[in-house]
């Protein structure tokens, strides 16, 4: 252990540029690196620091009830040195959890708290804690500053960059059960640093890292008008690294995402663009699928790394990986991506020990209707952001329903 923390201590640390039109004005930083959530509120606010009030300023910390103590600890001793009253809300980290209940516990947290405009919101945890504690910000008195510390390889490349902000919704059905709706409310507040420290991937479960690397696959699937063309290929080549947890690998992997989603938020921060490729959008690519089968229960799929299997269900990366599945055989159907492109998705997501195959979906119809709920529906019409030639996306609404069932009877195990 105290070799692997000798090794992560030597990385770079690497500064990334995401400017936005919205708040803050100027954009943000996103610090990739080793040993970095310790400072990561510094030359924000604190004694000597702008932002700085009362002293040193407060700080509401919004923690992940599964963070290790000493990830968090050194935290707390530099917020009490640098003299900021702070206060810590612990979330459950689980969809169910992702509620409206749990962001106004948030809120009454920075409430007693009194915090303040100047002051910050700081999260560390995975998603769902970015998603959410991101959203308190965005709320708390109209808006208070957020430093995310994704503290997962998913939150890292996707969650904590890019402003959205999120909770669920639970919506009783024509059957009285209760579904739940993924993202359903949320605002765009971008933070105001981010602080990617790869040393904490560490402490994650493999099933976790593995999550992870699904939404890394989509930013390879799209990447190719955005710079970085090599990049799925140059995935694919460095998997093995990955899973092995080399922290000079996830480094280089958590950077080279990070850019690509810059450069799609700095281009169309509030999702708005009408181009072909979808803008903001193609960041969506799998997820119409994958919102409508993550929270599906009685789910069961054998790890194809280890030949385990897995019931109950999908992590949301889990989800993702099916998500890409289903688009890239779409897309397939109707000639927009090569041929080889679904048996080459599904080759990587067995690499990486992902489902692409499912056992326990309910008909295809229903999981159909479930995507209608999906934000992107505009005119009552399913959207579907596809990958095509060369690493590009298209958005099509005009996906007959038969093409889209069998996508997911593909998926069925």
């Amino acid at each position: 252990m105290g070799k692997k923390v000798a090794r992560a201590a030597k990385l770079r640390t690497r500064t990334l540029k995401v400017k936005t039109a919205g708040m803050p004005r100027a954009g943000y930083s996103v610090l990739v690196g080793s040993g970095l959530i310790e400072s990561s509120f510094e030359g924000l606010i604190g004694k000597g620091q702008k932002g700085g009030k009362g002293g040193g300023g407060r700080a509401l910390v919004v923690v992940d009830a599964k963070i290790p103590r000493e990830t968090i600890e050194p935290l707390i001793r530099n917020l009490d040195r640098a003299g900021v009253r702070w206060a810590a809300k612990v979330v459950t980290a689980s969809e169910a959890d992702k509620s409206l209940s749990t962001l106004e516990a948030t809120l009454i947290e920075a409430a007693r708290l009194r915090l303040e405009r100047g002051d910050l919101i700081i999260a560390v945890g995975g998603g769902i804690v970015t998603d959410l504690a991101g959203f308190a910000a965005g709320i708390y008195r109209r808006g208070v500053r957020i430093v995310q510390c994704p503290t997962t390889l998913l939150a890292m490349v996707d969650a904590a960059v890019g402003g959205k902000t999120a909770a669920n919704l639970s919506v009783p059905g024509e059957d009285g059960k209760a579904g739940l709706l993924k993202n359903a409310v949320g605002v765009f507040h971008q933070p105001a640093r981010v602080v990617c420290d790869v040393a904490s991937l560490r402490s994650l479960p493999l099933r976790e890292l593995k999550s992870g690397l699904a939404e890394c696959f989509k930013h390879g699937l799209l990447s190719g008008g955005l710079g970085d063309r090599a990049l799925l290929a140059w995935t694919e080549k460095r998997c093995d690294d990955f899973l092995a947890q080399s922290g000079a690998a996830l480094a280089e992997l958590v950077a080279r995402n990070v850019a690509v989603k810059a450069r799609v938020v700095q281009a169309d921060e509030r999702e708005e663009s009408t181009k072909p490729d979808g803008g903001r959008m193609m960041l969506n690519l799998g997820h119409t699928f994958a919102h409508a089968i993550e929270t599906l229960p009685g789910l069961a799929w054998k790890d194809p790394a280890q030949g385990v299997q897995m019931v109950g269900p999908l992590k949301h990366g889990e989800a993702v990986g099916v998500g890409l599945v289903c688009a890239a055989r779409v897309s397939a159907a109707l000639k927009l991506c090569e041929k080889g492109l679904p048996a080459r998705v599904e080759a990587l997501l067995n690499r990486a020990g992902l489902p692409t195959r499912i056992e326990g979906l309910p008909a295809s119809e229903q999981i159909i209707e479930r995507m209608g709920h999906d934000k992107k529906v505009a005119a009552g019409k399913l959207r579907l952001v596809l990958p095509i030639k060369a690493c590009r996306t298209r958005i099509r609404s005009d996906v007959p329903v038969k093409t889209i069932a069998a996508a997911i009877d593909a998926v069925r195990l």
